[in-house]
């Protein structure tokens, strides 16, 4: 083989290769419903479609720690993802709660936590101050880690309204450390939940089928709870670390 014809065979070779690679990347990215190249951005396509950022991947604009708005906050913004620093002192530790109220929207979110992590997401909550937990006013996605103890309780699983019914759509989460994609979608009361592309959980909240569950359950002492269809969406510390990012919402 003359020397320019192995040239020429090399430089195929190479850009083979890198057509190879790239469309590897590319199906990688749309089997997993997650962009690798655009984090905390939004694509002209979603701004059109009426999307903003509730995280901007830098600070924490937006959000304060539920019931305290001036308290400097446990939660940090770094590398790019809203995480929460169990560890940290003399800061104030508790969910972190949106600025503004939400009525009709949908959500979208990126999180990761621990094999045995315990989180949520928390909808329609009311700031007032006779109530110190969010979960005293607002249903849950439920963020769990599948070596959790809880996990064993279908109805805790992540993706569900917390303790209201099993998955609708049996999904698992992904391996610890890999990022799992969370919608929620919320019209005039009506509620899905979806987990890495699957619907997890619907409820009407105005429905009688609602109001009989709420009266059985464990929140049945706290008469505001699942009540409201506008509030604020509170990202929930707890027992575990727990990471967001690519948080995004537009109103329907």
């Amino acid at each position: 083989m003359n020397k320019q014809y192995y040239g020429y065979f090399l430089a195929s070779l190479i850009g083979l290769s890198s057509v190879s690679f790239y469309a590897n990347s590319t199906q990688k990215s749309e089997d997993t419903g997650i962009s690798v190249t655009a984090v905390n951005q939004l694509t002209e396509s979603e701004v059109r479609q009426g999307w903003r950022l509730l995280f901007d991947g830098q600070t924490t604009k937006g959000w304060h720690v539920y019931q305290k708005p001036d308290a400097a906050s446990a939660w940090q913004a770094k590398d790019g993802t809203l995480s929460v620093d169990m560890k940290t002192s003399g800061v104030q530790h508790g969910d972190l709660a949106t600025d503004q109220e939400f009525e009709n929207y949908e959500l979208k979110f990126d999180w990761k936590t621990t094999s045995d992590g315990n989180s949520g997401v928390f909808i329609n909550v009311k700031e007032k101050a006779e109530y110190l937990m969010a979960w005293q006013t607002g249903p849950e996605y439920q963020l769990l880690g599948q070596e959790h103890i809880d996990y064993a309780k279908v109805s805790k699983r992540s993706g569900c309204l917390y303790g209201y019914s099993p998955q609708l759509t049996e999904t698992s989460v992904r391996q610890p450390g890999d990022w799992n994609q969370s919608v929620i979608k919320q019209v005039n009361g009506v509620v899905e939940f979806y987990l890495n592309g699957n619907l997890t959980a619907s409820v009407d909240l105005h429905s009688e089928q609602w109001q009989q569950w709420v009266s059985q359950s464990n929140f049945k002492d706290f008469p505001e709870f699942g009540i409201a269809t506008r509030g604020k969406i509170v990202l929930q510390e707890w027992s575990s670390p727990v990471s967001f990012r690519n948080i995004k919402i537009r109103e329907l």
